[in-house]
């Protein structure tokens, strides 16, 4: 007999986020990156020379996350931490020529992922879960005292 729990959309969300969590570890493994990692690269690929600050902000942690996971990348030669102006107090975070290749190498990742976790899902069915899932996270969320998200335009497929 199925627990009440698995009975619900929490149950069901939790075990998808694992498995997908765990294929992109795999994925990413082959590029010599922890899960976490990609999400810095991509976001400075998409703006260069970002604080971190800024970085934790977009990644949704707090900035010990941020600088742990910068420094593990500044280890393996991807991004390299600038003062600016020699105020040590800001820092900002470039990408150097080996993190803009990983960083795109990390994109065709994210389709390969998107591809597979999506088959035989159409576009409208897959907008529709993207859509259901920001409101579930924005309801969660807001439990939780995050400032409530605008709706984002959903993009077509």
């Amino acid at each position: 007999m199925k627990s009440p729990y698995a009975k619900t959309v929490g149950y069901e969300l939790l075990h998808a986020a694992r498995l997908h969590r765990a294929r992109s570890a795999q994925l990413l493994h082959e590029l010599g990156l922890f899960p976490g990692q990609e999400q810095v690269l991509t976001l400075l690929a998409a703006e260069n020379g970002r604080t971190m600050g800024d970085l934790a902000t977009e990644l949704r942690v707090r900035p010990p996350t941020a600088s742990k996971t910068v420094a593990r990348l500044a280890a393996q030669g991807l991004v390299e931490r600038r003062a600016v102006n020699g105020d040590g107090r800001i820092v900002k975070v470039e990408l150097t020529d080996e993190g803009r290749r990983r960083a795109e190498a990390v994109d065709a990742i994210w389709i390969e992922l998107e591809r597979e976790a999506a088959d035989g899902i159409d576009g409208k069915d897959r907008k529709k879960l993207r859509k259901l899932l920001r409101k579930l996270g924005r309801n969660v969320g807001t439990k939780l005292g995050a400032p409530a998200a605008e709706d984002e335009p959903d993009d077509d497929d």
